[in-house]
């Protein structure tokens, strides 16, 4: 992969100079409904750099004459449901963690977190920019992955890459280098050269999410009070080197998440929300995948109280955690922390008479 050699605007036409002088990766095998031959349908990959940005573009060109497969434009779409383009990333060269990217037909985004060499959480989400544009014969993909999106190794030159391809129209599942049909995980990322350059270097990162909290309870019994409510938090994630994070969270809402799913709960047994608090993701997968998913060991997302529909949730006696901190090696190794994913920070009980949606 060289260096940009002009400035890539993310507009899915392949009109810069960059384009033209990146080099094409077009061979996939085909993983299904045979593992044994290169694929039919075909598909161009380009891959380029400059000091701050991954740029990708893909050319996905149609197997058979007919409409584009496209389940859901929601992000991080079901793999096997969409005519979808994936790319597979090992920044750290160990063959076991990662980041994935991708995008269906109709240009919803999917990303997440590889870990054990192949499986992804779609829990995590970040910053990066796409875009697809739709022709008769083809559906062309670009994307551009800022290099403080991701982590790698100081000084490291190699790589771990795959790319993965779902056609619908013609069942056909490829990917850039062999994958047995046997596997139901996606194509595992193996090693990708620079060309003799080393990656820029990078940098120590941070981002903060603040949050702010208001509402009111008004009764309309003539002479009681309206009762205001109004609190505020921050949750901070600080990059000290490569492979060392930082999280740090002041009086935080650990109750609820922006991108929960709303769920009616009219039986007598507890929810269990999948975790999507940026605090606890780092490294999840060591603890949240135990058990089964019904019975997890280790879960932070337990809503306490029998939410029968006739009985009165009871109130939570677990206290406000006020802050709470922990850093972390990439390899999973946490220090002066508790694990992640550990029934912790259980955050503010739901109100009186309310039941845990």
């Amino acid at each position: 992969m060289r260096k940009a050699t002009s400035p890539i605007k993310i507009d899915g036409i392949a009109d810069e100079q960059a384009w033209q002088d990146a080099g094409t990766a077009s061979d996939f095998f085909m993983i299904l409904p045979m593992d044994t031959s290169f694929a039919k349908v075909r598909t161009d990959v380009k891959m380029t750099y400059d000091n701050n940005q991954i740029y990708l573009l893909v050319i996905n060109y149609n197997g058979a004459p007919g409409p584009y497969m496209v389940e859901s434009l929601r992000r991080d779409w079901a793999f096997l449901k969409n005519d979808n383009f994936l790319m597979f990333l090992d920044p750290f060269d160990d063959q076991t963690n990662g980041f994935a990217f991708g995008s269906n037909a109709a240009g919803a985004q999917w990303d997440g977190l590889m870990y054990e060499g192949g499986k992804v959480d779609l829990s995590w989400e970040n910053k990066w920019t796409s875009v697809v544009k739709n022709y008769p014969d083809k559906w062309v993909f670009e994307a551009s992955i800022p290099f403080k999106t991701i982590r790698y190794k100081k000084g490291i030159k190699q790589w771990g890459v795959n790319f993965g391809r779902n056609d619908l129209k013609t069942t056909e599942r490829a990917a850039g280098r062999r994958c047995p049909a046997s596997s139901l995980r996606p194509p595992s990322p193996i090693p990708a050269y620079w060309s003799g350059t080393a990656f820029p270097q990078s940098r120590a990162e941070y981002s903060l999410i603040p949050y702010v909290l208001g509402g009111l309870n008004k009764s309309y019994v003539p002479g009681s009070p309206t009762k205001w409510r109004g609190d505020a938090g921050l949750d901070a994630k600080i990059a000290v080197t490569s492979s060392l994070n930082l999280d740090l969270t002041v009086n935080p809402d650990f109750s609820q998440v922006d991108v929960d799913k709303q769920v009616t709960n009219l039986d007598r047994f507890e929810l269990f929300f999948p975790e999507r608090r940026q605090f606890f993701l780092e490294n999840g997968d060591q603890f949240t995948n135990f058990g089964y998913s019904t019975l997890r060991p280790f879960f932070s997302r337990r809503r306490a109280g029998h939410a029968h529909p006739f009985r009165r949730a009871p109130q939570r006696q677990t206290g406000p955690q006020l802050a709470a901190g922990r850093h972390e090696h990439a390899d999973g190794q946490q220090v002066g922390s508790r694990p992640a994913g550990a029934e912790l920070h259980r955050g503010r009980p739901p109100a009186p008479g309310i039941l845990p949606l």
